[in-house]
């Protein structure tokens, strides 16, 4: 029991740091389950994560009291006539939480290629941050006093629209130059002043069909983070915890899960996992398929093979077949490239033959439609290419040199190390 549990901390402390910051427990064990484990729901984690996000507000409310991050009011839907409006503005936010991603990593890339040593980096982009909180001292920190003033609509239409691309770029910076923060509270920044901007240009259209200044603000905090995060029970219960107010479920159930579907339909990932998809890692998957993709080839390979050069008589082979360890044996020109394999099953055909056997060469018996393996391969790849040939080992190969081979993998070794895998 002391694996699971130990694996389950790191998590379990995300969701007390959610819960104690913003009070709220429910949004916590959400965030914990959608964003760090993926949905992958253990119970021996999830006790783990639900007593860390319990425990953590009830000391924090003991110490500081019960009060949340930044508080937010309470708004009323108007009634089923707005249930539009909020769709569209859920659409807005997929498109927008998309935009954040790419620009995000697009700047990030950038800076990583720039060929300057880390720590100048880190002093222009400073600069950079510092030039831009001049004019829009909004941006800077964590911005839930900025987002305090948007929920009760202290700012104009193009002060919101200037905000949210300024909190993209400067968030951008500040993470791609090598400063310290995460996306999370940008991501709440960004969502209450999309909203508030939908909502200044929806009410002046349609002023009897919209909620007072400040609704669709609060409805894009919870909504904008589902968004961008591809979590939507966690965008949700962070919005209901903090208002206290379950009237404001509806407006952000509809919110969240089309600015979801938007987002995920122009971006298979988000902005956590955007990072691990251009690496090759796919966390959706399945845990099997995981861990057949994570194992190397070049890990599970035996690199003490013997070879045997092309002109060497069967008669020679047949004595390694017999008194070797190996299956088959890869056929080595003078070159040192492979030419072939051959097996018990090449060399049984001339076996009974004896003049054959001092005539005929290893190169000339060889199997020479061999299928390869190389080094870099996984596991998962391995195993397709065993199924295509129904064979006990297949030569490895050098990535760089697919004529060098550089081991043998043995279908049984194969198998060891994925039970080993699965068992730790």
């Amino acid at each position: 029991m002391a694996r699971p549990l130990q694996k389950a901390a790191p998590t379990a402390d995300w969701a007390g740091a959610i819960a104690a910051i913003f009070n709220a427990p429910i949004a916590g064990v959400m965030f914990a389950t959608e964003i760090i484990m993926l949905g992958n729901y253990e119970m021996e984690s999830f006790g783990a994560v639900v007593i860390s996000a319990g425990m953590a507000p009830a000391v924090s409310q003991a110490y500081y009291g019960a009060y949340p991050t930044f508080i937010v009011t309470s708004h009323d839907m108007i009634g089923v006539r707005e249930i539009p409006f909020y769709l569209l503005f859920g659409l807005l936010l997929g498109v927008i939480s998309v935009i954040y991603i790419k620009v995000f990593y697009g700047i990030k890339d950038f800076l990583a290629a720039i060929n300057l040593p880390q720590h100048v980096k880190a002093i222009a982009g400073a600069f950079c941050i510092g030039l831009i909180g001049i004019f829009l001292p909004q941006v800077m920190g964590d911005g839930y006093a900025s987002i305090t003033e948007a929920l009760n609509g202290h700012y104009s239409l193009t002060l919101f629209v200037v905000l949210i691309f300024f909190k993209i770029l400067a968030t951008s910076i500040t993470l791609g130059s090598g400063g310290a923060g995460g996306v999370f509270a940008p991501s709440l920044f960004i969502g209450a002043m999309t909203g508030d901007a939908f909502e200044s240009a929806v009410h002046r259209l349609f002023p009897h069909m919209t909620s007072n200044p400040g609704a669709y603000a609060t409805v894009g905090i919870g909504a904008f983070l589902a968004a961008v995060t591809h979590a939507p029970l966690t965008g949700i219960f962070l919005l209901i915890e903090m208002t206290g107010d379950y009237k404001v479920i509806i407006p952000v159930m509809f919110a969240s899960i089309t600015g979801l579907f938007v987002s995920k339909a122009l971006l298979k990932d988000s902005i956590d996992t955007f990072e691990l998809s251009r690496r090759g890692v796919d966390l959706f998957i399945g845990k099997e398929m995981s861990i057949l993709q994570a194992i190397k080839v070049k890990d599970i390979m035996r690199k003490d093979f013997t070879t045997v050069n092309e002109h060497e008589p069967i008669n020679t082979v047949s004595d390694m077949i017999i008194n070797g360890d190996g299956l088959c044996f890869p056929v080595i020109r003078d070159s040192g490239e492979i030419a072939g394999i051959i097996s018990m099953q090449d060399v049984k055909a001339v076996m009974l033959e004896e003049y054959i056997k001092t005539v005929v060469t290893a190169g000339q018996l060889a199997t020479e439609d061999v299928v390869l393996l190389n080094n870099l391969d996984n596991m998962k790849t391995a195993l397709e290419r065993f199924s295509i040939n129904d064979q006990d080992e297949i030569p490895v190969v050098d990535f760089l040199n697919h004529k060098k081979i550089v081991g043998m993998l043995n279908r049984s070794d194969m198998i060891a190390a994925y039970i080993r895998a699965v068992m730790q």
